[in-house]
């Protein structure tokens, strides 16, 4: 319902909008903006003070023009522009143009590593030594070496390992398929005679 009636109020508030707005500058004098109480009051203190306040705001003073028409702007300065920007285009410009080295695994990482935290290479260390040698690498020595929770790092163990690559014997794998297709032949039903 809100956006029906926003819809609408839009509408209403851009219906000729250009008539309207010719209307108004085709006007002589502009209607001035509403002033604040507190300007009010401050225009009544200056008109008791000074009766012929509103003549002087309406009329230009020419004294003033005068003084305003008489100043001028000069600079003493002796430097190149075109220098000076010649300058600093020079100095943001790189000075190593070579691309940046690619970290190993993708991010910079900490020179300083918080106790009880670890980073991706530290994980990677462990876990790989833990899955060639579980005894000598249990959770609690590699809690000590790494300064971690032994809970942690049980956890960690648990549920990370790092990738293996087992290459099969391709005699056993021929040997395998021979076996499942035999199995699936012997599982087949036999066609019955139609002659009886």
């Amino acid at each position: 319902m809100g956006q029906v009636a926003s819809f609408m109020v839009r509408k209403m508030n851009r219906f000729n909008v250009e008539n309207r707005a010719q209307r108004v500058l085709e006007k002589d004098k502009p209607t001035p903006a509403p002033k604040y109480e507190s300007n009010l009051r401050d225009m009544e203190r200056t008109m008791k003070l000074d009766p012929t306040f509103l003549e002087k705001l309406n009329t230009k003073d020419i004294e003033l023009d005068q003084r305003l028409k008489n100043v001028y702007v000069t600079s003493k300065d002796s430097y190149d522009v075109s220098q000076l920007k010649a300058e600093k285009d020079r100095k943001d410009l790189p000075t190593d143009r070579s691309t940046p080295e690619d970290f190993e695994y993708g991010y910079q990482e900490p020179k300083r590593i918080t106790v009880g935290r670890c980073t991706l290479r530290q994980a990677l260390e462990f876990l790989t030594y833990h899955q060639d040698d579980p005894e000598t690498w249990t959770a609690q020595k590699i809690a000590d070496d790494y300064k971690m929770k032994a809970k942690l790092v049980e956890q960690i163990l648990y549920h990370f390992k790092t990738h293996r690559v087992f290459i099969p014997d391709e005699k056993s794998t021929e040997t395998i398929l021979v076996q499942a297709k035999r199995k699936l032949l012997m599982d087949k039903p036999k066609p019955k005679d139609s002659s009886n």
